[in-house]
């Protein structure tokens, strides 16, 4: 879609939001997937940018916000076991739970610790033998590659004491949920660059062939974005026929990252997975193969676990969803804040209620 030398003009961006007012004739919903570009369109203000018949939505694509209360609560749960040290990338200590966040179990005595890198928590197995070390197993298709490394590199070395609860997300079943569902039209999707990176442009051929939308993989500056709008608005109200476009070409290869591929397939397989507040989605997730068992810390504990309802008044779910925006939510801003959160989508950095608190989104503030 452009090239690096472009980033360079001072008046593209000027001229790429006035092709888009040309372009935008009918009023057009475009649901940005990725967190990372929900919070990349509220830092650069792109929505101000934009005619108001283009409306952006925020996707199912924080996978820190669609971790299910279930899958929380058996975290915490192997958190507060004495034998085990609960390794998890920041985002996730936070989370509220129905029985409390990991945040609230370090707080009572539980053993939980930041890690940067599923490969630390291979090394503190190796330094501590005598714990179980259990690894918070979120992501998309984006981290799922490294966790599967990392589980062969324990495999390697012989750590019986390594484990991986395993909740990860895979991006295409999600979007055929979005597109499957009555509560929201979306006439075109801004697809992930960081998962694309992984799984290549070919997954999402089921939007334009099956659903008739069209979809811009794109980087994350916001000549990336607008650019990818406008392709977008190429392709809607008959404009042209929906197709999946590469505007990341520079970051995206077609047919993405083979090596990464090929781990995934090694270590995982597709399952049904539960996802936050809109439940279990076929073959949206990835489990640990059978031969890889002794790694599966959901297969490890012997936990009763009751039910998790959602919080009273949430409405991630539907935000996740394109259905409410943000600011619909009436817990937004007073019941819940980035300091004292209700639900996930604003504790995670990328999660869309987080993006407009702190930018001040909402509320005629666009």
């Amino acid at each position: 879609m452009m090239d690096l030398e472009r980033f360079s003009d001072p008046g593209l961006a000027a001229r790429l939001a006035a092709r888009i007012g040309v372009l935008a004739a009918a009023p057009a919903a475009i649901m940005e997937v990725c967190g990372t570009h929900t919070m990349a369109i509220a830092r650069f203000g792109i929505r101000s940018l934009l005619p108001p018949q283009v409306r952006l939505i925020s996707g199912p694509g924080c996978p820190v916000c669609v971790t299910s209360q279930g899958d929380i609560d058996r975290m915490v749960a192997i958190a507060r076991l004495p034998e085990v040290a609960f390794c998890t990338f920041g985002d996730m200590v936070r989370v509220p739970g129905s029985q409390g966040s990991l945040a609230l179990a370090r707080a009572g005595g539980a053993d939980v610790r930041v890690v940067y890198s599923c490969l630390d928590a291979v090394d503190l197995a190796a330094g501590l033998p005598g714990k179980k070390i259990v690894f918070a197993g979120v992501g998309f298709e984006t981290t799922s590659p490294t966790v599967a490394a990392a589980v062969l590199e324990a495999e390697r070395r012989g750590l019986e004491n390594f484990l991986v609860y395993p909740a990860f997300k895979l991006v295409p079943p999600a979007l055929e949920l979005v597109l499957s569902s009555p509560m929201v039209r979306i006439d075109g999707f801004l697809l992930p660059g960081h998962v694309s990176a992984v799984i290549g442009s070919r997954p999402y051929g089921f939007i334009a062939t099956k659903h008739r939308r069209p979809g811009v993989i794109a980087g994350f500056e916001p000549l990336d974005i607008l650019g990818a709008i406008a392709l977008l608005l190429e392709m809607t109200g008959g404009k042209g026929p929906p197709e999946i476009r590469n505007g990341y070409a520079r970051g995206v290869p077609e047919e993405g990252n083979p090596e990464a591929l090929k781990l995934l397939e090694r270590v995982f397989q597709p399952v049904d997975s539960d996802w936050r507040a809109i439940g279990r989605v076929p073959a949206s997730g990835l489990g640990i193969r059978p031969e890889y068992g002794s790694f599966d810390a959901s297969l490890a504990f012997d936990l009763e676990i009751g039910p998790a309802p959602e919080p009273a008044g949430c409405r991630c779910g539907e935000v996740m969803m394109g259905a409410v925006q943000p600011d619909e939510c009436g817990l937004f801003g007073g019941n819940c804040t980035p300091e004292s959160p209700v639900g996930p989508c604003m504790v995670s950095s990328e999660g869309a209620c987080a993006a407009w608190h702190r930018y001040g989104l909402g509320r005629g503030n666009l």
